[in-house]
């Protein structure tokens, strides 16, 4: 790597950029700032590097905070008026250029590039929505897909296209390609009911041109009658309206946010947004009443990959296997919340920034929302009436701190949440909903199919094609410090011989420490009943048990269905596990690696765990995986009701007791003085 920061260019770089650089002092972990992001874009453009690539422009990829060692963050936070200067601000940046893909550490603190190489190796970095805009409009003006259009009886003012990345399937490689899909809008908002099936169009997203173009077959394009899910588009007669629900906090709003940094109840932990994984949660602690602290839970988590297969070999189908964090991002494609929609009325917003594909600051506001959720549900409750004369019930109302986002990667929406408890759990859950993909058929009528149509017919001329969904989220939990082992606390049967009683048998449990990563590897479907767990095994409670938190799995919990030898099963190999731990490394972030567009599978979480490296009492990250197969119906036409799922990290003796009991109800209730 060559680093740029000599005297001279930091000095020069110091003048260009003191005039915008805030004098705030930011949290360590706080997302990049515009100011930030504009200044990183001004040192690159001023640095040696500009001039010594032949290059008219870069292409920015990808600019994220390059946080603080984890060791070093920590040293900080436990005493932060210790370090002066406060750690410095650092920022890693991909860019493209001269047909080459860079890799920069740019130290904005001393207005600098810290160091840079040329990457080299398969797959390339996510697409930038200025070349995805760009490379949609080529089709217009393309006289055989002009005429493919007038073929099939459509305006060409009517039609939309969109970008499929192109994975890969074995063949070499041939530079950043993307494939070309196209609808039709028409007299509904619904693109996605009405696709122009059977033309593939592939595209040079460098070169700017169409390469290869290909109409095989013309079906009827399918009616927008029925399609719109416009609320001032729909017609009697109109489903049944309830009532007005109202949200309302008298007193206002229990929970403060301080800069990124949020505090509600017991709970304390920093927000953050990436342009790669949007919404991350970072160094999340719990209040431990007994002693009056705060102990550590999750240092940092958040989505790191969407993956998406679709079951469709055909021509047209069979490159739709989907990394949506590495190809595309979550960040540009994260939805500006609405409020009274996407969040209730006592929720409060944060907005989030990212470069755009010339280093610019993209604003979107209300990225996030921040609100406290009371459905009328109890967080325990109890009836005794085996007290002579006495009836008494006791119980805490559920109220809970939830952080959401919403990020829409084209036909799918995924509202993704972060439940706070006081009973220290943290429950992670994702919905889906939006359009499915669909392919175009001459079908009209569930009897007039033949053979395998790799989907359901949810409309007339419309398959909805089986596809599949998983959430993969990077985990790594801090349980009261960083040294954690991952325990299996199996569920073993013992036969009872020859007992005092008429029982036959019984259920006990036989703990397994994982020593090795292939210990900690798990498939729900395949593996024996079991509690999973991470615990600290130097932190005891007062009776001597080991403090923990366990890991509460989904019920949407599908596994890949995928032979190993198909290439999007190569390239996304983790989805054979729910489950996998590695010790924490900090550039292992990505369970589909770095680069995943046009990747091979050899930077991916299954490649690295064939090191099968040490995870017992040390620092560990978990890599959780929610699977969901979808076989669609008609229900899900003309968009799918929200489909929710999700999992719990719940304490396992990491409290003395109960820490609701000592908790004073969010309503009045009746207390000692």
């Amino acid at each position: 790597m060559r680093p740029f920061c000599s005297k001279v260019f930091q000095q020069l770089l110091v003048i260009l950029c003191s005039l915008s650089l805030s004098s705030g002092q930011p949290h360590p972990l706080d997302p990049l700032t515009p100011t930030e992001i504009s200044a990183i874009r001004t040192i690159i453009e001023s640095s040696p590097l500009a001039s010594s690539i032949n290059s008219t422009s870069f292409g920015f990829h990808y600019v994220g905070l390059e946080e603080p060692d984890k060791q070093t963050f920590l040293s900080w936070h436990s005493n932060p008026t210790a370090h002066r200067p406060i750690l410095p601000r650092q920022a890693f940046v991909i860019l493209r250029a001269g047909g080459q893909t860079h890799e920069l550490y740019v130290d904005i603190t001393n207005s600098c590039i810290a160091s840079q190489r040329v990457r080299s190796g398969n797959g390339y970095p996510t697409l930038n929505m200025e070349e995805q805009n760009a490379v949609t409009l080529l089709t217009f003006n393309y006289t055989p897909f002009v005429e493919s259009v007038k073929k099939r009886g459509v305006e060409l003012r009517d039609v939309v296209c969109s970008t499929y990345t192109v994975g890969w399937n074995g063949e070499r490689d041939k530079g950043r390609l993307i494939k070309l899909q196209c609808f039709v809008v028409g007299e509904t908002a619904n693109l996605y009911m009405r696709p122009l099936e059977g033309i593939t169009i592939l595209a040079d997203l460098e070169a700017m041109e169409i390469v290869e173009y290909l109409d095989r077959f013309v079906v009827p394009v399918p009616e927008a009658t029925g399609t719109d899910y416009r609320a001032s588009r729909q017609m009697p007669p109109y489903g049944p309206r309830g009532n007005p629900v109202v949200v309302a906090q008298p007193e206002g709003k229990g929970f403060t946010v301080n800069g990124n940094v949020v505090r509600w109840a017991n709970w304390a932990f920093h927000v953050g947004f990436d342009a790669r994984a949007g919404l991350v949660i970072s160094h999340a602690s719990v209040l431990n009443d007994e002693n009056n602290d705060y102990r550590s839970v999750l240092y940092k988590s958040y989505v790191s990959e969407i993956f998406v297969p679709y079951m469709d070999p055909s021509e047209e189908w069979y490159f739709k296997a989907f990394f949506d964090n590495g190809e595309y991002g979550f960040g540009p494609l994260s939805s500006s919340l609405e409020p009274m929609i996407d969040c209730p009325p006592n929720a409060e917003y944060m907005d989030g920034y990212y470069a755009n594909g010339d280093g610019s600051p993209v604003h979107i506001p209300n990225v996030f929302c921040i609100f406290e959720r009371y459905a009328g549900d109890p967080s325990w409750r109890h009836t005794e009436i085996l007290i002579p004369g006495k009836v008494i019930t006791e119980a805490r109302e559920e109220v809970s701190l939830v952080v959401r986002t919403v990020t829409t990667l084209g036909n799918y929406d995924y509202v993704l949440d972060w439940e706070f408890k006081t009973s220290g759990s943290i429950k992670v859950w994702v919905g889906l909903t939006g359009m499915m993909e669909v392919r175009a058929t001459a079908y009209g009528h569930a009897n007039e199919t033949r053979g395998e149509q790799h989907g359901e017919l949810v409309a007339a001329n419309t398959i909805g094609v089986y596809h599949d969904h998983y959430i993969s989220y990077h985990l790594d939990l801090d349980i009261a410090g960083t040294a954690n082992s991952f325990v299996k606390a199996n569920l073993k049967t013992v036969r009872v011989n020859g007992g005092e009683t008429p029982r036959k048998s019984y259920w006990t449990t036989v703990k397994e420490t994982a020593t090795t990563e292939a210990d900690a590897r798990v498939n729900f479907h395949t593996a024996a009943p079991a509690e999973l767990l991470v615990v600290n095994p130097g932190e005891k409670t007062k009776l001597g048990n080991t403090v923990g938190y366990r890991l509460i799995s989904s019920s949407a919990a599908a596994t890949s269905l995928l032979t190993d030898d198909d290439y999007p099963q190569i390239r996304a190999a983790y989805t054979r596990k729910n489950l996998w731990v590695t010790p924490y490394n900090k550039r292992d972030k990505w369970v589909a690696g770095l680069y995943a567009d046009q990747s091979h599978g050899d930077d991916n979480l299954a490649a690295w765990s064939m090191r099968n490296r040490s995870i017992e009492n040390t620092d560990i990250v978990l890599w959780y995986t929610i699977g969901i197969h979808h076989i669609p119906s008609q229900e899900d036409f003309p968009l799918m009701p929200m489909l929710s799922c999700g999992f719990e990290l719940r304490p396992f003796n990491f409290f003395d007791r109960n820490p609701l009991i000592k908790t004073q109800p969010f309503n009045k209730g009746q207390w000692a003085t």
